[in-house]
């Protein structure tokens, strides 16, 4: 994780580059270093094992899959684009990354980010899920006054980022029997994880004798109440929770550190649901831009990255168990004859739906059958039927039938076009 954020970093100095212009021969070589660390990520994945991968954008996906990763992408493009990003024209800023660079005031493009994040998987229809927030000064400061020493801050908090899958007394058991901690200190820390509410929570801690005495957790603390007066402006701490054993990738992250994670009631008989996965995650990492800077500027950032693949295999398994049908086309209707020998009209008037740029489609049969045609409608979900028949271009009218509720009106030819437009606008 770390090194997909330094990779995301140097991403971030190539676009600054390019944003000033600066000399060719610069931005050609933050270029190449670029696709050297890319490719230096992809080496070290591999460094213990052989593993025979796809190649990116060679795998075959089919009709219902792409349609389901359409619809994932066009929720995250459009929330993205709604929260005013740019496209960057490097390799590395892909479509699941959404990162916030510059000088700003505290915790208001983090707090923008969190909104992001719950707008997609809200939007997304995963399910329930829940929004964990921390911060890396906030855990430091925990350590320093709990008694871990400095040498085993990192160890520890590996430890701690168990507690999503493992119950505290494991946790402890590891921190003491493997990792050498004093049981003392360990209990003092057990006191503090198991702590997770919002602003309440927050205030409390703001109170607390150890940790309002340490300068670094007493200013994380300021910024995770800031943070949530803002979360509540936006109206989304129903979904959010300070949570004090959050603790992921912090060798980079220097503040706020987030994760998004679904939820699944195992039974009727536990009352608190259940992670079942990390669907997203993020938070500050303020020093990275600055160490692949060629002029050494430090930039702060804050940014979410989207666990798509698992978005998408999430979907696809909940539509393989529902048996859900997923409309693969776009299509608004079906040119249909209710005669035989009404091809050419069929064609004459699908040619003129899709010059008028409506997704219209024909069956490629000289004279199919009604009741296969509308079937057809039913199978792929397409919303209407347009028919010919020998009174309707008598009268000069076409039969508009919706397939759903199988109400038929009849429209003059002339207004068929805005008819179909009409009816199949979205709200």
């Amino acid at each position: 994780m770390a090194e997909e954020a330094a990779v995301r970093a140097q991403g971030e100095v190539v676009r600054r580059l390019k944003q000033d212009k600066a000399d060719p021969d610069e931005i050609a070589k933050e270029v190449a270093k670029l696709l050297e660390m890319k490719a230096q990520l992809g080496a070290d994945e591999g460094k213990h094992k052989f593993v025979l991968k796809t190649p990116k954008g060679t795998r075959d996906y089919s009709p219902k899959q792409m349609a389901i990763r359409e619809r994932v992408f066009n929720a995250i493009i459009t929330c993205f684009k709604r929260h005013g990003a740019e496209v960057i024209d490097t390799p590395v800023f892909e479509l699941k990354d959404f990162d916030i660079a510059g000088q700003f005031d505290p915790m208001i493009p983090d707090a923008e980010c969190l909104k992001i994040v719950h707008e997609i998987l809200s939007d997304l229809q995963l399910g329930d899920f829940l929004i964990k927030v921390n911060d890396r000064r906030i855990l430091d400061g925990m350590f320093a006054v709990c008694g871990v020493p400095d040498s085993k801050f990192r160890t520890i908090c590996s430890s701690v980022d168990k507690l999503d899958k493992m119950p505290w007394e494991e946790v402890r058991s590891e921190m003491v029997g493997e990792k050498g901690l004093s049981p003392e200190a360990a209990d003092r820390i057990g006191e503090y994880v198991q702590l997770h509410g919002g602003l309440d929570l927050i205030e409390r801690l703001l109170q607390d004798a150890k940790l309002s005495q340490n300068k670094l957790a007493k200013e994380g603390l300021g910024d995770m109440k800031l943070l949530f007066e803002y979360l509540t402006l936006f109206g989304i701490t129903g979904k959010i929770s300070f949570d004090l054993s959050l603790a992921r990738g912090l060798d980079y992250y220097t503040g706020v550190i987030f994760e998004a994670v679904l939820l699944q009631q195992e039974n009727d008989h536990v009352e608190e649901p259940v992670s079942v996965g990390s669907v997203a995650g993020g938070g500050r990492y303020d020093g990275l831009v600055g160490m692949f800077d060629p002029k050494g500027r430090k930039v702060p950032c804050v940014g979410v990255s989207i666990g798509i693949e698992r978005i998408f295999s999430i979907l696809e398994q909940r539509v393989e168990a529902s048996e859900e049908k997923i409309r693969t086309t776009e299509t608004q209707v079906l040119v249909a004859s209710a005669q035989k020998k009404l091809l050419e009209e069929r064609l004459k008037l699908i040619s003129e739906l899709w010059d008028a740029g409506i997704k219209a489609e024909v069956l490629y049969k000289k004279n199919p059958k009604l009741l296969n045609q509308l079937q057809y409608c039913e199978d792929t979900g397409i919303p209407l039927v347009a028919i010919v028949g020998e009174q309707e271009l008598k009268d000069g009218v076409v039969k508009l039938r919706v397939v759903a509720t199988r109400e038929e009106v009849n429209v003059r030819r002339e207004n068929l076009v805005e008819e179909i437009r009409m009816r199949t606008r979205r709200p």
